[in-house]
């Protein structure tokens, strides 16, 4: 069996048109918004166009079914058709198209599988509501007081918005599945960085999902005269996360690993005067590893250089944990069948780490996960530039399609 590009393409392109800004090029398809839910009518469409059940669930997740002959636990497959600001056309949504081309490829074929395939298009991957609300739902993660408190950047509240369009938000609640009834998930996903553009393979098989926390970090000191206030007398904020700045190398190397990363991506200085010495600075700090030891690990030495900055610098810090996810190992049976069917269809693959969090991430909490990953053009992802050969594009989802028959075949 081979998927069928054309119908590929086709929907990658026509969804891509759905929140598609003129001006920009980008896509603004956020979770909940009226091209949101468009997109979910169209896949709704497109599922039903091709002679499969579709639902949706009160999180208002969308699936599509081909049943199987058995009522053994489900094999799901999916990602999700949410973006963030001005996206391109393929984060989430080659996951969720690629998924129902092997739903269509199977049912065309006459081949009933033993166990069901479900393919699952989660709402709000992307974390519009500070989360991945449609997995977290299906994981049984939501609460009555998260979906009352659940907002976005500008304090939109998400029972607002859904209920804007109609959807109970408390529904949500009954979103939740049993895990008994569930034997693997599946996602296919561009890699979102360069390594496998620049290694020129076609394939990523993914074995771990990274984990990570961030930090608000402040230091402060003492604002004053730029001019008058000699340079050994200066209490300057500034130059503390300089000083860690410059750390964070040593520091990765000491205590973390080769898929260890740290990123200090937002900053602030105050009072931002030219003529100022900075009293304070805020700051984000972003961590990941693979590993839940390592991250301990980092943690604690980014706490030690901090501490040892601000005596240094006489200053004071404080950090407030902002966030904290959990790594995730992908399953063994299901990473070793990925490898399998790449090898049968003769494509160069690597192992390789996720270093972003996706759904499968959610959902390795409760069931065995595994994922495909294809190259995405110079590692350029969330911005109109993301792209990905299709040859590549068909040969991860001929690797998704033998590996959903092969896992859904299996008595256990």
């Amino acid at each position: 069996m081979q998927v069928n590009l054309e119908r590929i393409k086709a929907d990658i392109l026509e969804l891509s048109q759905i929140g598609r800004n003129s001006e920009d090029h980008g896509i603004y398809r956020m979770a909940f918004t009226d091209a949101d839910i468009a997109g979910k009518r169209w896949l709704i469409d497109r599922i039903e166009a091709a002679g499969l059940p579709s639902s949706i669930d009160g999180a208002a997740n969308i699936s599509a079914t081909l049943a199987g002959t058995s009522d053994l636990p489900r094999v799901l497959v999916g990602s999700h058709i949410d973006t963030v600001p001005c996206a391109g056309a393929l984060d989430g949504t080659l996951g969720v198209v690629a998924g129902l081309e092997c739903l269509r490829c199977l049912k065309e074929s006459g081949i009933q599988p033993d166990r069901t395939i479900e393919l699952v298009a989660f709402s709000d991957e992307e974390g519009r509501f500070g989360g991945m609300f449609g997995s977290q739902s299906v994981c049984g993660q939501i609460n009555p007081e998260m979906i009352a408190t659940m907002t976005d950047m500008n304090g939109v509240p998400l029972q607002e918005e859904m209920s804007r369009h109609g959807y109970d938000p408390v529904a949500a609640l009954d979103a939740a599945r049993d895990p008994e009834g569930l034997h693997c998930y599946l996602e296919m996903h561009i890699e979102q960085g360069p390594v496998l553009d620049r290694l020129h393979k076609s394939v990523g098989v993914v074995d771990q999902i990274t984990g990570l926390f961030t930090w608000s970090v402040r230091l402060k000191g003492e604002a004053n005269h730029a001019g008058t206030t000699p340079m050994d007398m200066r209490h300057d904020a500034f130059m503390g996360l300089a000083d860690f700045a410059h750390e964070v190398p040593r520091i990765l190397e000491e205590n973390g690993s080769d898929r260890s990363r740290a990123t200090i991506g937002k900053a602030q200085i105050l009072p931002g005067a030219t003529n100022t010495v900075p009293g304070l600075v805020e700051f984000a700090l972003d961590v990941r590893d693979t590993s839940m030891d390592v991250l301990e690990d980092l943690a604690d030495a980014f706490r030690k250089a901090l501490s040892a900055i601000a005596r240094r610098r006489s200053l004071m810090f404080e950090f407030e944990q902002k966030s904290l996810i959990s790594p995730v190992e992908c399953g063994d049976l299901i990473v070793k069948t990925i490898q399998q069917q790449a090898e049968k269809l003769q494509l160069d693959y690597e192992i390789m780490p996720s270093g972003a969090a996706h759904d499968a991430q959610i959902m390795g909490r409760m069931i065995p996960v595994g994922m495909i990953f294809v190259p995405s053009k110079s590692g350029q992802s969330h911005s109109p530039a993301e792209w990905t050969a299709w040859q590549d594009i068909e040969a991860g989802a001929n690797v998704l399609l033998h590996s959903l028959t092969e896992m859904s075949s299996k008595p256990d």
